[in-house]
């Protein structure tokens, strides 16, 4: 077995004053999805409080001297999707089923303990792996862990399976009563939201911690530099088009139909941008954004080819940005999401302030609105005040300016990173108070 890594000369914790490493668990840890961008954020709360963070994923996009890559711990892994394919959408799962979930989650726990092995793990951190079940023998494996070496551990839910109709028509209840999420005082459940926290009592007797998705606001993004400057002209939009950024994946809980809607009534300069693709859920509703878009006469550009995590350059040549890059260039926001688990993007456009256009999705009524947010709000359809007062917030400066502002000041007070430090310092006190000695024995 690997000798552990030496522990780096970074602050110590500050409740203990000893040297710790936290290891954050996922199917996957690479670009711009939620889980990957708020495991990030607590990556850099966990390093201010005197942590080394180590990731374990079947696609990792950190550096890899902190990174662990086991292929099937992927959800796209091919053994994980056949897997899938024969436990949802199916009342019973074959024998062979049965013993490839148990051959793959041995292999996985195997890998776990060499990854908490080699980089001296105090603190697991799954993110979303014990909550939405893509990767079932993952699952498993690290439910199995931390019942076999009571490693402390902070299980932070984003979204669960109760939550998504494919799920619920399945032939593993016992698993995912067992490890989505497993029921064990070791770990300290953290969800994104009020519902989740009271659908998971409800329905496990879990109790837990909310800590919603965070942005920096005590540190405003930078001003426009000169590589991003060009993004219009790249766009094929012109300076006095009416840039409308939907900054989503193509898929349908999105509700794109009624960002197109929006811009056609307008009217033609109004260009609609959507920044990403339709990802690992089919291309059969972006063909239908695509026909829509035809129908009404809006533009609709469909940039995911030039936007990345990273700036750099296409194999023909173009630039890509990032999708902080646009945001500065856009003229308004649409998430006209008809369910999210919180809302990365609502979070964006206050950071980026921008007026923003939002569905009245149920986390956004029951944690997000009653903070007192200005925006422009639709239930379910675009009508005729929705237009009106899009339109004024467009054409009146002033207005606009005390809307956004209003915005960025009651984010900074609720969803900042100081938020998430307090909450975070708690959870690791509780956590780290109660270590057992070896954890490898």
């Amino acid at each position: 077995m690997e000798e552990p890594i030496s522990r780096k000369s970074r602050p110590y914790c500050i409740f203990c004053g000893e040297r710790h490493q936290v290891g954050f668990v996922s199917t996957r840890l690479a670009g711009t999805d939620g889980v990957s961008l708020e495991t990030g954020k607590w990556a850099e709360i966990f390093e201010q409080e005197g942590f080394d963070c180590f990731y374990f994923a079947g696609e990792i996009d950190r550096p890899p001297e902190v990174s662990y890559q086991v292929p099937e711990a992927h959800f796209m892994h091919p053994e994980i999707r056949d897997i899938h394919k024969h436990c949802f959408g199916v009342k019973l799962r074959k024998r062979a089923v049965t013993a490839k979930i148990h051959q793959i989650a041995e292999q996985l726990k195997a890998e776990l303990y060499r990854f908490i092995h080699k980089f001296g793990i105090d603190l697991l951190v799954p993110q979303n792996a014990l909550a939405i079940p893509l990767n079932i023998p993952l699952g498993i494996a690290i439910t199995e862990v931390i019942a076999e070496t009571g490693i402390p551990t902070i299980a932070h839910h984003h979204d669960f399976f109760w939550e998504r109709k494919h799920f619920l028509r399945n032939a593993v209840w016992d698993y995912l009563n067992m490890a989505f999420p497993p029921h064990m005082p070791q770990i300290k459940n953290v969800v994104i939201n009020s519902s989740a926290d009271n659908q998971l009592s409800l329905r496990t007797g879990i109790s837990a911690h909310i800590i919603p998705n965070v942005m920096d606001f005590d540190n405003p993004p930078p001003p426009l530099d000169e590589y991003a400057a060009d993004v219009r002209k790249a766009l094929d939009i012109a300076e006095d088009d009416l840039l409308i950024l939907q900054p989503t994946r193509v898929v349908q809980r999105k509700g794109i139909e009624h960002a197109i809607e929006l811009a056609h009534r307008l009217g033609p300069k109004a260009k609609l941008v959507i920044s990403h693709a339709s990802g690992d859920e089919g291309y059969g509703y972006e063909l239908r954004v695509r026909e829509y878009s035809k129908i009404l006469n809006v533009e609709t550009r469909f940039v995911s080819e030039i936007i990345n995590e990273k700036r750099g350059y296409t194999e023909t040549g173009e630039k890509i940005y990032t999708l902080f890059d646009i945001y500065p260039h856009a003229d308004l926001v649409t998430y006209p999401s008809n369910f999210e688990g919180f809302g990365n993007a609502f979070l964006e456009a206050i950071y980026f302030k921008k007026p923003i256009v939002v569905n009245a999705y149920s986390i956004y009524s029951m944690d997000i609105k009653p903070k007192g947010f200005d925006v422009i709000e639709i239930d379910g359809y675009v009508n005729r005040r929705a237009v009106k007062l899009t339109r004024e917030v467009l054409s009146d400066p002033e207005r606009r300016k005390k809307m956004v502002e209003k915005n960025y000041q009651i984010a900074a007070t609720v969803y900042s990173y100081s938020v998430l430090r307090q909450k975070l310092r708690d959870l690791i006190f509780e956590s780290l108070a109660c270590r057992p000695g070896n954890l490898l024995s």
